[in-house]
Formats: structure tokens, sequence, C-alpha cells
């Protein structure tokens, strides 16, 4: 075998059906490169909100993580699908994920300025890196071809939209935030249409595995906010209200793992509608656990003295992205594997969550609210396999 051969070998697709499928190093390595972008927008969120500036903030906290969260879905999908882990492969990951730490780079000049110079250089060499990718598949998997394509030419046209997006539209046009938004659309569409044409080989157990790391990394944010809490309690003088901080976000995010990692398998069908839903759905769930992280460190300001928002503010800012994340964990899988009663548990503690900060500010009703969601959620499912 030559080392032409040993460099590139045939992209052809996975076996969906194969057992023991997990993550590989370089989807790990990924990941790492993802957490550097996923912790720089929740940076920023914190800082636009812990300044007053909490509309500005999330409004570009939402249409930056979108950014981040698309790149990472769409190469995880390709990669359950056709990962052959040959040297090709490898090297256009790694410029994925060299965009991904450009793209992180560009991060707080777009939350100061709305500057999406670096962003979108950063997001459009790893979109053209997957695309790429995409090519190669439609080379040696001609009974997908028509679907590795419409993904190789969807995604390189929507890479066209943005970059005439950054050199033509000033951000301050009324026109800059509705184009973002198109072109949200547009790459949201380029799987759905793709797929209907032949779906792509991907595994669901390993796409599960996935999903499954993200969440822990984000989960990662709202455990770093504590830490800092720690940190600043015993800064000099002893401030009891930053350890009640850290206790109550570490009894949130060991709540959030295990309503996330429930008994119950995520993603039971395969069927497209149902796959775009459960991929789709979780930018509510990555997202808002990654807010809550960044809600912690605007409590942790206030009462430093760091800011001047009303503790109240700061107990909002983590219990809406709660609220959030616990109805988003509904929607991609609740509604969809549960009976009866069970299947709505995870709302009606949204709203009080959500509400409690109104009534009187107490973050420990909060972490107490979460744990009675868990308690309540495993004695329904033991009640209903009981009686069944």
């Amino acid at each position: 075998m030559t080392i032409f051969q040993m460099a590139m070998r045939p992209l052809r697709p996975r076996d969906p059906e194969q057992g023991h499928r997990g993550a590989t190093p370089l989807e790990l390595l990924f990941d790492l490169v993802s957490v550097i972008a996923i912790a720089a927008a929740a940076a920023g969120l914190h800082h636009a909100i812990a300044e007053g500036h909490a509309g500005e903030g999330i409004s570009r906290y939402l249409l930056i993580f979108f950014a981040i969260w698309w790149a990472w879905m769409n190469f995880t999908w390709f990669a359950s699908a056709y990962d052959n882990d040959d040297a090709l492969y490898r090297v256009l990951t790694m410029v994925i994920m060299g965009g991904a730490l450009l793209l992180s780079a560009g991060v707080e000049q777009f939350f100061a300025r709305l500057d999406i110079g670096l962003v979108v250089a950063g997001y459009v060499i790893m979109r053209l890196a997957l695309c790429l990718l995409w090519l190669r598949a439609a080379i040696h998997d001609p009974d997908r071809r028509v679907t590795t394509i419409r993904y190789a030419a969807g995604i390189a046209l929507v890479q066209l939209g943005w970059v005439a997006l950054a050199m033509l539209v000033a951000t301050d046009s009324p026109l800059f935030v509705p184009l973002m938004l198109a072109g949200f659309v547009a790459e949201l569409a380029v799987p759905a249409y793709a797929e209907r044409a032949s779906p792509t080989p991907w595994h669901r157990h390993h796409i599960i595995e996935r999903y499954g790391l993200l969440t822990i990394i984000v989960l990662g944010e709202i455990l770093l906010a504590a830490v800092v809490a720690l940190k600043n309690a015993w800064d000099g003088t002893f401030d009891v209200r930053l350890v009640h901080i850290a206790l109550s976000a570490l009894v949130i995010t060991f709540a959030m793992w295990w309503l996330y990692f429930s008994r119950e398998d995520h993603l039971q069908s395969k069927q497209l509608r149902h796959a775009l839903q459960w991929g789709y759905g979780h930018i509510a769930v990555f997202g808002a656990g990654a807010a809550v992280g960044a809600g912690f460190a605007v409590l942790v300001e206030i009462v430093d003295g760091r800011s001047t928002l009303p503790l109240r503010d700061g107990d909002l800012a983590v219990s809406i992205p709660l609220a959030i994340y616990l109805a988003g964990l509904w929607f991609v899988r609740d509604r969809l594997v549960l009976e009866g009663i069970a299947k709505w548990i995870l709302l009606p503690f949204a709203v009080a969550i959500a509400f409690v900060p109104f009534v009187f500010p107490a973050l420990e009703v909060i972490a107490g609210l979460m744990v009675a969601a868990v308690a309540t959620r495993i004695a329904v499912q033991k009640t209903n396999r009981a009686s069944g």
C-alpha cells in the first residue's frame, strides 16, 4: 500500500447498526475546541447582563450560539455516517477545528460592537471544510450521491451569503439582523432538503452519545461559575452568600444531568421528521445549559459588588434559561417517549422555576424545585412501570 493510499482511503458510508460504536479521540478533540467557543459565548452573555445590557446580550448570544452549535452539529452527523479516519479526513477535521478557534477569537468583538468579521471567517472555514468532506462522500457513496451533492452545494451557497453579508451590509443597517436570520433559516433547510433524497447512514447510539457529551460540556459552564463563587468567598473575607451560590449551582447541575441522562432513550426513531426535531430542538438544551452558567456568573458579580443589578435580576439570569432547558428537554424527549402524566412533568416545573424570582429572590428554592423535578419524574415512572 502506497503512502497516498494510506492517506486517502475511500470515504464509504459507515454501518448504522455497528455494535459498540462510540466517540473517537478526534471527535473528543473537536468537542474540546467547541467548548472554547461555547465558553466565549457564555462569557459574552454574562458580561452583557452584568453590565445592564441584557436585551442586547441575549440577542447576540442567540446569534453566536447558533453558529457554534450548527457547525458542531453538522460535523457530528456527518462523522456518524462517513468517518473513515484516514489522513485527509483528519486534516479536514482539523481545519474545521481551526475555523472554530478563529470563530471563538471573534466572539468578544461580536458582543462589543457586532463585528462579524472573524466570526464569519471562522464559520466559513468550518463549513467549507465540511463541504469538501461531503464531496469526498459523493465520490465513494454512489447510492447517496444526490444527498451528498445537495449537502455540498447547499452549504457552499449559504457561505456565499454569509461572506456577502459581512462585506456588503453594515451592522447598523436595518437589514443586518433580518439577513442573519434568513441565513440561519437557509442553513437549517439544507439537511431537511438533502436527506429527503436518501437518508445518510448515521448511527443512532453514536449520535445520542455525541449529544450527551456536548450536554456535559455546557453543564461544565455552571460548575466553572461555582468554582469562581467559592474562590471569591474566601478572597480576603468570608461571604456565605457566595457559598450558597456555589452549592445551589452544584445541586442544579446535578439535577440537570440527572434529568438529561434518564433511563429513557433519546431519539428512539430514525424517521427524518423525528431526527430533525430532536437534532434541531437540542439548541434549546445546549444554549440554555450554557446560559445557566452565565447566569450564575452574573450572580457572583452582583454579590461581589462588581455589578449594580438587583439580586432578583441575577436569579432571573439563572431561572429563565433553566426553565428553557427543562422545556427543551420535554420537547426533544419526554413528550415523545413517556406516557400519561409523566410526559408533562417537566413543564410545570419549568414555569414555576421561571417565576420564582418574581415572588422573592431565593436561589435555594430554584435548586429545590430542580431536585423535586428529578424526584417527581422518577416516582411517576416507577408507578407507571409497576402498573404496566
